[in-house]
């Protein structure tokens, strides 16, 4: 069986779903749950009620 002499590269999309973008979305929704979180105790209520 012959063997393949090029490797083909993967180059990355420049737009889309991309795995480190992704994750910074993720973390990004993280803290600013934990923020809302940290709000509403400070607060005694939450957020929408005036």
């Amino acid at each position: 069986m012959l063997e393949p002499t090029d490797i083909p590269q993967r180059r990355l999309p420049r737009f889309g779903f991309h795995g480190h973008t992704e994750k910074l979305n993720g973390r990004a929704a993280m803290l600013g749950f934990i923020a809302l979180l940290a709000v509403e105790i400070k607060l005694g209520h939450g957020l929408l009620i005036w």
